[in-house]
């Protein structure tokens, strides 16, 4: 009896004790700003599971700290960086230009005027990944560490190139692969009604609207090849040798796991090997900082609004911060705006300027009423986990179309920042969202869908960078289309096959009838 008591006092402790993770040995190869918030956010996690994590970081980082309770890095010596006072240079003349311009010459600036800006980026990147394996210290510092795994952010070109070099599988992090929106390299895409970014087109588009979606993506194609895919294949050839492809690279990443989903997203055909984790930065609401708290208490029944305009923008043309602030201080409603530049003259007692504020706190507190945004991904995603309405202010890259899909879907209202000053627009756009109440409406629906999962997206990022780990890859999920040349992918090879074929065959037909009437007409001849 006692024997029987003890067995089953073992087996209940087995049942009861939590399964440990065999912890892995992660590399980290990151981009900075606001693409590293949401990577360290993963970071986080993997090593709240017991994994391993080695950042891979410039000596010259912006953003991510040399030194992390949550991991360990190797710096490398450059020379340049994609720094604070590179991104405040873009940006600034970005801001500029959209003000004084027409949407032709906007459109023109977006698709050509940043080619050298983009095209120095990808430098600086390629500069990194060559200093980095020049190093020999470094590398064979890497290759004794033995890792497991590299994860990287693709909106650069060099984490693809570190993980062939030192034979790791490799997860993306990933929204944009390089300038493109992932899909579009690695799962079909029908141009019909899969809009490109910039194109500002939804799901939904009319002839024309179709004409300049095909227009664009060839366009951004260009752009790809002007701006960087010559730079990546040079470091490729020199550290890979000459027959490695740049291009087969980047697209062969085992695991994509993109920061979307299809309650954002519009929906379109997509592969094996891409997981969604749109929002997985997104969590319950925690009590705020005190003083915070004691600022929007002090809102009444009016609520409280928040914006901000992302990492990039730390400040504005002071005409465009006095107005914004002067519209702030006709609104009933408290105001907490991120911002560091020069206090605006106009600005009411009813605004509070932060340096940084707890977004998702905020957004998801009882008394928000507004998210006036740029339309960063983050920050679109946490309005969508917590139901909060939006006005935007798109400035650059994605951010119109992020806005867009929210729009679209009656949760938000756009506004551009060459208008907003002009005819009241920007007040006028506040207060419609404020009291049209199909706006929030909209948006919890939303929020029910988004949060309604069988999984959360960071459980199922977790799950699948471990499934790597364990299998040492995920090369059954790859497509083989995505290493077929295009004439293949496409059956042009096969149509021009059956063409002939038919052309042959019709040639035939018609040169045996032609016999055939010929003999006919002889012999009809002949008895004649």
């Amino acid at each position: 009896m006692m024997r029987l008591v003890c067995c089953c006092s073992a087996l209940l402790l087995l049942v009861l004790t939590p399964r440990v993770c065999q912890g892995g040995n992660i590399l980290v190869l990151p981009a900075e700003g606001s693409h590293w918030v949401n990577m360290d956010i993963v970071l986080q996690a993997l090593h709240s599971r017991g994994h391993s994590l080695t950042v891979v970081r410039s000596n010259k980082s912006w953003y991510i700290k040399e030194k992390a309770p949550h991991y360990t890095t190797i710096t490398v010596q450059v020379e340049r960086s994609i720094d604070e006072s590179f991104i405040a240079k873009v940006v600034s003349e970005g801001l500029a230009f959209e003000r004084g311009s027409l949407p032709l010459t906007h459109f023109l600036y977006s698709a050509f005027g940043m080619l050298g800006v983009f095209r120095e980026a990808h430098e600086i990147v390629g500069d990194f990944a060559s200093a980095l394996l020049d190093d020999a210290e470094l590398v064979t510092r890497i290759k004794d560490k033995k890792f497991d795994l590299l994860l990287t952010d693709p909106c650069w070109g060099g984490g693809a190139i570190v993980a062939k070099y030192f034979h790791l599988p490799l997860v993306y992090n990933v929204r944009w692969l390089i300038a493109m929106e992932a899909h579009l390299a690695i799962a079909p895409s029908p141009l019909s009604y899969i809009p490109i970014n910039l194109s500002g087109n939804t799901d939904k588009m009319t002839f024309f609207q179709r004409v300049k979606n095909m227009i664009l993506h060839i366009m951004s194609h260009l752009q790809n090849n002007i701006a960087s895919r010559d730079i990546y294949q040079k470091v490729c050839e020199k550290y890979l040798g000459p027959d490695c492809d740049y291009y087969q690279l980047m697209i062969d990443a085992d695991i994509w796991l993109l920061r979307t989903d299809f309650v954002f997203d519009y929906p379109r055909p997509t592969m094996p090997n891409v997981i969604y984790m749109g929002g997985f930065q997104c969590k319950p609401a925690k009590p705020l900082p005190q003083h915070l708290e004691d600022f929007v208490q002090s809102s009444g029944d009016h609520g409280f609004i928040i914006m901000s305009l992302g990492t990039f923008v730390s400040e504005l043309p002071a005409d465009l911060a006095n107005e914004i602030a002067a519209t702030f201080a006709k609104l009933p409603q408290k105001v907490i705006w991120r911002y560091k530049g020069e206090k605006p003259d106009t600005l009411g007692n009813n605004t509070l300027l932060v340096d940084w504020m707890p977004q998702n706190d905020l957004l998801g507190h009882p008394k928000i009423k507004l998210f006036v945004a740029h339309g960063g991904t983050n920050g679109i995603q946490e309005a969508l986990y917590h139901g909060v309405p939006v006005v935007g202010i798109p400035l650059f890259f994605d951010q119109y179309d992020n806005i867009l899909r929210l729009a679209d879907r009656g949760g938000a209202k756009i506004l551009s920042v060459a208008t907003m000053d002009k005819d009241d627009n920007f007040l006028k756009a506040i207060q419609e969202v404020l009291t049209e109440p199909s706006y929030r409406n909209n948006m919890q629906r939303l929020s029910r869908l988004h949060r309604d999962k069988p999984v959360t997206p960071m459980d199922n990022a977790l799950f699948w960078m471990e499934f790597v780990m364990r299998h040492k890859g995920a090369a059954h999920l790859k497509a083989q289309g995505n290493r077929m040349p295009w004439y293949s992918y496409h059956s042009v090879d096969v149509a021009l096959f059956l063409v002939g074929a038919l052309i042959l065959l019709l040639f035939t037909v018609f040169f045996l009838l032609r016999c055939l009437c010929a003999a006919v007409c002889k012999r009809k001849a002949k008895r004649d």
